[in-house]
């Protein structure tokens, strides 16, 4: 692709997918513009930490020359997965001998900051919060941004997640509710809350039962994040006006929730810090969306697929980054036909992945969900 008639590539979207992206386009030598809308990479909180699977996340890094950063930074421990019932029996327990397993844990803080590593600073705009998408009647796209500016491209990806402002040009899916989703903060627990830090263990607990579910998965930094999620109607959340309470009454309510569950199980909810509840709704695309191909415009990530949150939706946003890069410089004087080789794969891959995944969160929103859960680990 020469440099006259290179198109201009602009990526919506700055999480793992957009980057892996568009680090692998600068490794193949092709111009592209990240644009995300938040300031800077520690302008919010990162999330829990990602389970980064060979042939999908652990491949997006190999390809960028980033498989040492990663062992640098992953936890092996992390594999460790314990299943509990609600009276506190361990039914299923997923702990890999050292040096066997295969799928470590890596904070998505320090993923991220690993992938940006491949980004020249010229190739993103923090703070670009895209408002408005115009297509153009000659090709391509205008896009406006939140403090007025605009810019123009040839080829649009959308990597902007589950309420992407680039899937409408595409396809009128929706996500639809799945569940309700709690998560709380124990920071310096090892330190703060010894005997907490000691029963969650290296890696993450899954206690199931009675269509709600209490875990915890500790991050590389000490901190344990604990999560309540509940099959309830999408306006549940609001309904509890949880920001009006506060915390002795937030962890009141939750004992109520889980009433008669082991105490040690809901002693979690008791170290939980002061302030730190966040809820939000889980939702999912139709499994199987797909649309018709267009030669200016593609998604990947969750903006294409978004999935449960069941371990698939960032190795997956990792790998479309591989492939949709590689199809670009595979046809680089066809874009049409690159974003169409992409979307062929893309479409088949993640339909399977997305109703299996589905199924996954059915199981754990189950009656029996625990013993069911660890059946399906065993």
């Amino acid at each position: 692709m020469s440099r006259t008639s290179e198109p201009r590539i602009a990526i919506v979207g700055g999480g793992i997918g957009g980057l892996v992206l568009a680090g692998l386009l600068h490794r193949y030598g092709i111009a592209a513009m990240l644009h995300e809308r938040d300031t800077g990479l520690d302008a919010r909180a990162h999330g829990g930490s990602l389970d980064l699977h060979p042939e999908s996340g652990q491949r997006a890094l190999d390809e960028l020359g980033l498989s040492d950063g990663f062992r640098a930074d992953a936890r092996p421990e992390g594999e460790d997965l314990r299943i509990l019932d609600p009276a506190g029996k361990v039914l299923g327990r997923h702990a890999p001998e050292p040096g066997e397993g295969t799928r470590p844990e890596i904070d998505r803080g320090s993923l991220r900051r690993l992938l940006l590593s491949k980004v020249p600073d010229t190739a993103i705009g923090w703070g670009r919060h895209v408002t408005g998408v115009q297509p153009l009647a000659t090709g391509g796209h205008r896009l406006t941004f939140a403090d007025g500016t605009q810019t123009h491209c040839d080829i649009l990806i959308g990597a902007d997640g589950g309420r992407s402002r680039i899937r409408p040009l595409l396809t009128d899916a929706r996500p639809v509710h799945l569940s309700a989703y709690l998560q709380l903060t124990i920071t310096d627990a090892d330190r703060r809350r010894p005997r907490v830090a000691q029963f969650v263990g290296p890696g993450s607990l899954m206690a199931l039962g009675n269509n709600i579910n209490l875990g915890a998965q500790r991050s590389g930094d000490g901190t344990i994040r604990v999560s309540v999620t509940v099959r309830t109607d999408a306006d549940w959340i609001g309904r509890q006006r949880f920001h009006d309470e506060d915390r002795a009454g937030i962890v009141v309510r939750l004992h109520d929730m889980f009433a008669d569950w082991d105490p040690e199980l809901t002693a979690m909810i008791d170290a939980c810090d002061p302030g730190s509840l966040v809820a939000r709704n889980i939702e999912a695309l139709p499994v199987g969306t797909r649309w018709s191909s267009r030669p200016d415009v593609t998604l990947l990530g969750d903006a294409a697929h978004l999935m449960p949150p069941v371990g698939e939706g960032a190795n997956q946003a990792m790998l479309d980054g591989v492939m949709l890069a590689r199809a670009i410089a595979e046809h680089a004087d066809d874009p049409a036909a690159a974003i169409a080789a992409y979307e062929t794969e893309m479409f088949e891959r993640t339909a399977a992945i997305a109703a299996g995944s589905a199924r996954i969160e059915r199981m754990g929103l189950a009656p029996d969900a625990a013993e069911r859960m660890a059946a399906f680990f065993a």
